[in-house]
């Protein structure tokens, strides 16, 4: 049985509603629900914070959320209405459960992903 170290999901989430992925409030629950539905423990509050003022086609919330198995972490980019999502943990979880709330808070019109297995050892 192989072993790894762990397990990275990146979304990369377009036409997304606007309203909702500007709403700061909505982008909080959004992370707290996903922290306890894939079954991780937040370290703190989520980091989320305005980024790149003044520069249209990369202006919006980013996010950070520590979790004890590694991190959380999106890009709000609003004039194209799309989001970035990576979530990486050395505890498996499931990138099903991940994609539905994605599509329950933001309700993106597509979603392409990326999965996989992170391991530095010599095998």
């Amino acid at each position: 049985m192989t072993v790894y170290w762990g397990y990275h999901l990146m979304l990369d989430c377009g036409n997304c509603n606007l309203d909702k992925m500007t709403n700061k409030d909505n982008i909080k629950l959004f992370v707290k629900k996903l922290v306890e539905s894939i079954d991780m423990v937040a370290v703190g509050d989520p980091w989320i914070e305005k980024t790149a003022i003044g520069i249209p086609e990369k202006e919006g919330f980013s996010l950070y959320q520590l979790i004890v198995t590694s991190n959380i972490s999106a890009h709000f980019v609003d004039v194209p209405r799309h989001i970035y999502l990576d979530v990486f943990s050395c505890k498996e979880f499931d990138k099903n459960i991940v994609i539905e709330l994605v599509n329950k808070f933001f309700s993106p019109n597509h979603i392409n992903q990326n999965f996989i297995i992170r391991d530095a050892s010599n095998v």
